[in-house]
């Protein structure tokens, strides 16, 4: 099982970019599939965006973020990013990263998750 630490979440005005990072530790990173989820208030955790292992690194994103948001990893680091640009109020979220050994991008029944990361975004 591999250990998630997510960071870089905060307060920001609309139409400002943060960046999201997620640590791993205890395990073969570059094995594991990672994404991204958040939750709102009163609402259901969503799918953000997705990357598939080190060996393809393929990605996968929500309608609601696509052009705005970007994942990556760097595997030398056990890190994966979601720079958020052009934010909206609307994203305004707990964030948590998740990973799963996976060829594929799973839209849901990960394994192992971190924390979760505030993201305020103000109008």
């Amino acid at each position: 099982q591999v250990q998630l630490g997510e960071s870089g979440g905060g307060l920001v005005q609309a139409g400002g970019s943060l960046r999201l990072s997620c640590a791993a530790s205890g395990g073969t990173f570059g094995r594991y599939a990672v994404a991204w989820f958040r939750q709102a208030p009163g609402k259901e955790r969503e799918f953000v965006a997705g990357i598939s292992w080190s060996g393809a690194r393929n990605t996968y994103y929500a309608d609601f973020v696509k052009g705005r948001f970007t994942i990556s990893r760097d595997d030398a680091k056990d890190t994966v990013y979601l720079q958020m640009n052009s934010l909206k109020p609307e994203d305004t979220a707990v964030y948590y990263c998740a990973a799963k050994v996976d060829y594929s991008i799973p839209l849901n029944n990960y394994d192992n998750w971190g924390q979760g990361t505030q993201v305020t975004v103000s109008s």
